[in-house]
């Protein structure tokens, strides 16, 4: 039987949920104009923003009809903003990028590439972490090679602007319905799916806001969240939740340091 050629143009559904983003979002689209990969729609979900940020999506959206804005008129929050716009997604992939975040003009033309030469439905890469004024910080994440679904199930490994995965073979994957985790959950779930580990490229290709006040940053919210990641989601009992946190620590706080390095930058993007 004669295989079918690979595309190696396939589509990409880029999704970002929009709030109040008016001092970011700009950049952002810019960020993804700018790609080297050009096969793309971006589809912007507004979560009832009060600001300017849906008329800028508006006049970029004018000058190009690859830019979706989908407007809600009362806040969902950014889960169900994702999952709309995963729900009319057209792409053959599905990547995520939030209002405030940023990619490297090379980064679907990279990571693509790479998905297609390894034959992967689910990939990831390093990036880099900057401040609210667009200051490089000397923190680098540095992807996994390999990412086993024992090994994202200790902890999340994949920035959520990083990520990329197969629709047209894992089908679309939802965010669940619980407060906090979800892009943990749903990058789970494409592991589970694909049936094999998903594989991460090692170049710095994405760039993720540090704001004050951020979920990640805030610590004191780590018990609470994963346990009902572990508990509420997963449907582990009281005591396996325990013991699935506890394990989590010990990754997050002695196994995952060394995916971080430290270096010395003063570059604005």
């Amino acid at each position: 039987m004669k295989k079918e050629p690979i595309n190696t143009t396939p589509l990409i559904s880029i999704i970002t949920p929009l709030f109040n983003a008016e001092k970011f979002i700009a950049q952002t689209l810019e960020s993804v104009l700018n790609q080297t990969y050009s096969n793309w729609e971006h589809i912007i979900v507004d979560d009832a923003s009060v600001d300017a940020s849906t008329a800028i999506v508006e006049q970029q959206a004018l000058q190009d009809n690859r830019i979706h804005l989908i407007k809600l008129y009362e806040n969902k929050g950014a889960a169900f903003c994702r999952n709309h716009a995963t729900e009319v997604a057209k792409g053959d992939y599905i990547a995520f990028l939030d209002s405030d975040d940023l990619w490297h003009p090379s980064k679907l033309e990279k990571q693509i590439n790479f998905m297609v030469e390894n034959d992967c439905a689910v990939s990831f890469t390093s990036y880099l972490h900057m401040d609210e004024a667009g200051n490089l910080l000397n923190k680098r994440i540095k992807a996994l090679p390999l990412l086993s679904y024992e090994k994202q199930h200790r902890n999340n490994y994949i920035g959520n602007l990083t990520g990329v995965y197969k629709a047209s073979q894992l089908g679309k994957i939802l965010a669940p319905g619980i407060r906090k985790r979800q892009d943990w959950a749903v990058w789970l779930e494409a592991i589970k799916k694909s049936g094999d580990p998903a594989r991460g490229l090692q170049e710095d290709l994405a760039y993720y806001r540090v704001r004050e006040g951020s979920i990640s940053s805030n610590k004191r919210n780590l018990v609470s969240y994963n346990f009902r990641f572990y508990h509420k989601h997963l449907g582990y009992s009281w005591l396996g939740s325990v013991f699935y946190l506890l394990r989590f620590f010990w990754e997050y706080f002695l196994v995952r340091p060394k995916q971080i390095e430290k270096f010395e930058s003063q570059t604005t993007l």
